[in-house]
């Protein structure tokens, strides 16, 4: 993983240049470990990270962050700590976007992760946007993109026209 005191950072890009300042919104992430995505810090990286379907350099580095401290406390992570991750993985896909060779181990290792970390998440009620997120964050780390994307659209609303579609088809 790689470190956030490293000059490397610096070198990465995100949505509006330079990833130099990533570090700095990452470190705040402990503060925050039942965010849903919409406070800072999640704003801000949400915004430089993963822009209107866009991933940077600095997006794959950022990863295995969010996933180490996803363990420190899956029990009381908000939905934004698996939608994140599941989301960059989405948007790689879907842009065919190639991981720079020093920040692929880090970044499939955090993916690895993922499912047992859902699964202590699971000791908790759950809301639906957590139910979704933590779905699309399994599939994703899987390796199923287009369930992961599919599954971020899935309410239980969307759900039952799914399936109403699907039996009549």
């Amino acid at each position: 993983m790689l470190a956030l005191d490293s000059p490397r950072w610096s070198e990465l890009q995100h949505a509006y240049g330079s990833a130099s300042d990533i570090p700095a919104l990452l470190q705040q992430l402990e503060k925050f470990p039942d965010g849903d995505g919409q406070e800072e810090p999640w704003f801000s990286l949400w915004s430089a990270l993963a822009h209107q379907g866009d991933v940077y350099s600095a997006s794959f580095a950022a990863v295995p962050h969010v996933i180490e401290v996803l363990s420190k406390a899956p029990e009381r992570a908000g939905s934004a700590y698996f939608h994140f991750p599941a989301w960059v993985e989405v948007c790689r896909h879907r842009k065919g976007i190639a991981i720079p060779d020093d920040l692929e181990s880090a970044y499939t290792e955090a993916l690895r992760k993922i499912p047992a970390l859902v699964a202590t998440a699971a000791t908790r009620e759950w809301s639906e946007d957590l139910l979704v997120c933590a779905l699309a964050a399994i599939a994703a780390a899987k390796g199923y993109v287009s369930v992961a994307e599919a599954t971020m659209e899935l309410t239980p609303d969307v759900a039952t026209e799914f399936m109403e579609w699907f039996f009549e088809r």
